[in-house]
This record gives structure tokens, C-alpha cells and sequence, in this order.
């Protein structure tokens, strides 16, 4: 009896070889393997990539929020002699900042699909009791079965279901599981840089009206000084992340990753609609839970995976 084909591929340089004794699929044949087969069974334990960079972008992002938070409440919401303007706004603006840390926590802290490492060994192939012409992919930098769509990420060091790209922000891939979390990450952080540029336009407007040293509990140059800063950040992060959640959601909704436009991969999987690529990220059915990083999705669990040749 013939031994299950293995074929290894690196599929970032479209190389490849198989073993001894090994037969080929035509090119059209499609042979649906279990997701479970390639799934990590720890998807639900912590994850966390001790890369420096990313550890210090991630911290960046969070020193930055804080600033953003002294700056609103201590320099423009707390000197205000306006009790319902510092209440809305303030709660506002915590609700969203809130929103925002608490979805960079589940994008930086959930397995974005990593695939188990070194598990494309012959015993375990050969387990997995394959029929004859079957074909499974190795990657050579992690020694991983290789699902389809799935890279290698070199930051990770693991193969990425589903990689859109690696974010040094959020210290992790963007991937199958973690990718709407990233989506709302972007999201929070443009509409909470959006109603802080607001507040410091109408803060100016406000001590320009009145006397300078009555709107602050600051002196006036150190108000300026930190109202200017903070008006720079969030017009800084207002277009980078209202690019970046326009990308992501195009990428959802066109199903193809930012990986596969760049590289512009051939499609190889079957094209659904806009909607049903929504609700494959977020979770089925459409709920006010799309918005909450607390909600984890179920990402199509019932579909399989298809190796293709």
C-alpha cells in the first residue's frame, strides 16, 4: 500500500519536492482535510510574542492613551464650568478609550491562527491516515503542516491562518482569530482621536473667549504646549487608523488578505459574499457583540480547509 504524500513546499518561494514513491493530484482536484487536523489545540490559552519591538510599540500605544486621558480630564473637562459638557464628554471619552485598550489587549494577547509547530513529521502525516494522491504541505522554517492561506510569519516564527499582516502596534499577527479585534482596535482609536480633536478645538475656542488662565488649571504656555501635542496625536492616529480599519474592512469584505493582494496571489477558495465575509470575521448573526472585543466569534468553525495542488 502506497504512503500518504508528503509534500513539502515553501510556499513563500514556490519551491518544492515529495518523497519517494509519491503520486500527484491534477490541478483542479481539491482534497478537503479536517480544520481540526492543522487547528492549535491551545487556542484559548494566552499568547503573547516577546519580540522588543513590538513590546515597546505596544507600550507606546498605551502611554499615549494615557496622555491623551490626562490631557482631556485634567487640562480641558475638570476646569470646565460646565458640569453636563464634562460629564457627557468625559464618559465619552473613556467609554471609547476603554473600548480601545480593551481591543488591543485581544489582538495582542489571542492566537491569530498559528498553526502547531513541527507537527509535519512522517509518524504524524502517516497517522493522520490520508488516501492515496492526498496532498498535504510542509513548511520548511517551522516544520508545520501548511493549511492553505496560511504564511510564516518571521516575527512569530509560526505559520498564520489567514495572515493579513504583522502589526509591531499591537505586537502580533493579524490573523483568522485575532482579526477583529485589530478591526475594532482601529476603529475605537480613530473615533476616540476624532472626539479628542473636537474637544481641543472647541478648549481653544473656549480660552480664547475667556481669559486664559481662568480655562486651564495650567499656566498658559503649559496648556498651549499640551493642547498642541495633543491635537498632533490625534490627527496622527485619526488617518492612520481610519486608513487602516478602510483596508481591513475592504480585505474582509473582498475576503482576500493583505498578504494575498500584495503578492497577488491566484484565489484558490470559493468567493462568498460580502456579508457572509462580514459575518465569518465578527460572528453570526449581526449583533450589537460585532462591537465588543469582550465577544469572541466563532470564525466559521464549521468550514474545512482545502489543500490544493
Amino acid at each position: 500500500m502506497n504512503s500518504p504524500v508528503h509534500r513539502c513546499r515553501d510556499t513563500e518561494q514556490n519551491r518544492g519536492q515529495t518523497w519517494p514513491g509519491s503520486s500527484y493530484l491534477m490541478a483542479e482536484h481539491r482534497i478537503p482535510i479536517s480544520k481540526d487536523v492543522i487547528t492549535s489545540t491551545s487556542a484559548s490559552a494566552m499568547w503573547f510574542i516577546k519580540d522588543a519591538c513590538g513590546i515597546i510599540c505596544a507600550i507606546i500605544t498605551w502611554l499615549l492613551v494615557f496622555y491623551a486621558e490626562f490631557v482631556v480630564l485634567f487640562v480641558m473637562l475638570l476646569p470646565s464650568k460646565n458640569l453636563t459638557y464634562s460629564i457627557v464628554n468625559g464618559s465619552l471619552f473613556n467609554i471609547l478609550a476603554f473600548l480601545a485598550l480593551a481591543s488591543h489587549i485581544r489582538a495582542m494577547c489571542t492566537d491569530p491562527g498559528a498553526v502547531p509547530k513541527g507537527n509535519a513529521t512522517k509518524e504524524y502525516i502517516e497517522s493522520l491516515q490520508l488516501k492515496p494522491g492526498q496532498v498535504v504541505y510542509k513548511c520548511p522554517k517551522c516544520c508545520s503542516i501548511k493549511p492553505d492561506r496560511a504564511h510564516h510569519c518571521s516575527v512569530c516564527k509560526r505559520c498564520i491562518r489567514k495572515m493579513d499582516h504583522h502589526c509591531p502596534w499591537v505586537n502580533n499577527c493579524v490573523g483568522e482569530n485575532n482579526q477583529k479585534y485589530f478591526v475594532l482596535f482601529t476603529m475605537y482609536i480613530a473615533l476616540v482621536s476624532l472626539h479628542t480633536l473636537f474637544l481641543v478645538v472647541f478648549h481653544f475656542l473656549y480660552c480664547f473667549e475667556d481669559d486664559w488662565t481662568k480655562c486651564s488649571s495650567f499656566s498658559p504656555p503649559a496648556t498651549v504646549i499640551l493642547l498642541i501635542l495633543l491635537c498632533f496625536e490625534g490627527l496622527l492616529f485619526l488617518i492612520f487608523t481610519s486608513v487602516m480599519f478602510g483596508t481591513q474592512v475592504h480585505s474582509i469584505c473582498t475576503d482576500e488578505t493583505g498578504i494575498e493582494q500584495l503578492k497577488k496571489e491566484e484565489r484558490r477558495w470559493a468567493k462568498k459574499n460580502k456579508w457572509m465575509n462580514l459575518r465569518a470575521v465578527f460572528g453570526h448573526p449581526f449583533s450589537l457583540l460585532w462591537f465588543s472585543p469582550f465577544s469572541t466569534p466563532d470564525h466559521g468553525k464549521a468550514e474545512t480547509y482545502q489543500y490544493v495542488v
